[in-house]
């Protein structure tokens, strides 16, 4: 089986490091027992199995997170099409997902930049009175999408970076990704949003395509714009451009490829 395999940092540029993915280029997939093995070796927060299709400008995608299969990963869809545009004629490819959605990559331009289009998360007014207390303060507004995805909005970005959330009481809630996020910059940083994401079993992500397919229908409403510029506080940091397109999230960042990230 030929493969090859390049890291890449999603979302990063600006002093931020944005979030590893580990691309593997295929000629075909191996059982899915092979695949969560190289996921589980390699240890990045995905990695992405890539085979081409008939097309030059269609590719099938998987990801995989070192314990399973992830079903949709913005910033591993970032990196996979940074991937597959590096080796085609094209400004433009198709990630063809195992559950059957297309998503489509665009380059910006030569500073590899890329556009990635996800179905907008909206989201509704919510009580949950155990998260508020996991999060160690109080939001201003917790909002909730069936999906899975809670939002907690909170007045001054400090507020967001200073949260030292304990989630380990939640897990029973199943699988759920908890945004916190405020309008405004940290000191340094231009950005008209800032946010934090943790999964409700106590870990803390990097750089989120997904919580960022919730934080731009409702700032883009709050703000009464389109297009945003996003800072996600993590350690490593992510940089994102977001906009509405119908109903559909266009964000905007850069790929870096990292020679002998793991």
């Amino acid at each position: 089986m030929h493969q090859t395999i390049v890291f890449i940092d999603a979302f990063a540029g600006e002093d931020a490091r944005g979030n590893l993915a580990a691309v593997i280029e295929l000629d075909s997939y191996p059982d899915d027992a092979v695949l969560q093995a190289q996921a589980t070796e390699i240890g990045a927060p995905a990695t992405v199995f890539l085979r081409p299709r008939d097309s030059q400008d269609a590719f099938d995608v998987r990801w995989f997170s070192p314990e399973q299969e992830i079903v949709l990963c913005g910033h591993g869809a970032l990196a996979a099409g940074h991937a597959a545009l590096s080796q085609t004629q094209t400004h433009s490819v198709n990630l063809h997902t195992a559950t059957g959605k297309v998503l489509g990559i665009t380059s910006n331009g030569p500073d590899a930049s890329y556009e990635l289009s996800l179905p907008a998360l909206p989201t509704m007014p919510h009580e949950w009175h155990q998260l508020v207390a996991a999060l160690g303060a109080e939001p201003r507004e917790l909002r909730w999408n069936p999906a899975g995805y809670a939002l907690a909005i909170y007045d001054r970005p400090e507020q967001v970076a200073g949260l030292k959330p304990g989630m380990s009481g939640l897990e029973t809630r199943g699988k759920v990704q908890i945004t916190a996020s405020a309008a405004g910059s940290l000191p340094g940083r231009k950005s008209d949003i800032t946010s934090r994401v943790f999964s409700n079993a106590g870990r803390e992500d990097a750089a989120t395509g997904s919580a960022h397919a919730v934080l731009t229908p409702y700032w883009t409403e709050r703000f009464g714009k389109s297009q945003l510029h996003a800072f996600q506080a993590s350690a490593r940091g992510g940089v994102f451009v977001c906009r509405m397109d119908a109903d559909h999230v266009v964000l905007s960042g850069r790929c870096i490829e990292v020679p002998d990230a793991i």
